[in-house]
């Protein structure tokens, strides 16, 4: 059967193609997860950790190429790439800040696709602008903010927006949530099929 489940098999396809497709040499990261559980991990081009938990065993915490992953779901492992994961990883603690309707997601996410088109063709006050950073000034924006019971604020900027949606972790189902959840100096928003974590004010690079 090797170390995947037929269920863990989907996941793990879905997961790690949707990766390459952003960023054709990621690597994933697959960290046991308790008895017949991996988590898999992945950081996208623009800064984000994306993480989804599927049905499978590993030995150890290892590194593989999101390319390989994918070519070997139907046999062995493929070959340990460890020395290539430098980020950091949220603390595994976390406190749902709160709760917002899958739709709102999807809604400001589609706004910003729809921004950056418009920006692309017209630009900005009649003037054209790079698209490098018509996009950065998208993914800092901050379209959702939350409080907590404490009144700190929370913002939700389009980096983790776009990484749920791009990933397809949000549910299409109608009356589906997407929790807003903190760890330490990470934000993250936690979907149905996975959860993108953003590190504010510092860097994901381990050390």
């Amino acid at each position: 059967m090797g170390w995947l489940t037929d269920s863990g098999r989907a996941d793990a396809c879905a997961f790690a193609a949707r990766v390459a497709r952003l960023d054709p040499g990621a690597v994933v990261r697959l960290r046991p997860a308790g008895e017949h559980a991996v988590a898999l991990w992945s950081r996208l081009p623009w800064g984000v950790l994306v993480t989804r938990g599927i049905a499978a065993e590993v030995a150890r915490d290892r590194t593989v190429s999101a390319r390989d992953l994918l070519a070997s779901v139907d046999g062995d492992l493929p070959a340990s790439r460890d020395s290539d994961w430098r980020w950091s990883l949220p603390p595994a603690a976390a406190t749902v800040v709160e709760r917002i309707p899958a739709a709102d997601v999807k809604r400001v996410g589609a706004a910003a696709a729809e921004t950056l088109r418009t920006a692309a063709a017209e630009g900005v006050g009649g003037r054209p602008v790079g698209s490098r950073m018509l996009r950065d000034a998208l993914l800092d924006h901050e379209p959702i903010v939350v409080t907590t019971d404490a009144g700190r604020r929370i913002p939700v900027t389009q980096r983790l927006v776009q990484a749920v949606i791009r990933m397809g972790f949000v549910a299409d189902a109608a009356g589906g949530f997407v929790d807003v959840r903190i760890s330490g100096s990470w934000t993250a928003l936690a979907c149905a099929y996975g959860s993108a974590w953003h590190r504010g004010g510092g860097s994901l690079l381990i050390g």
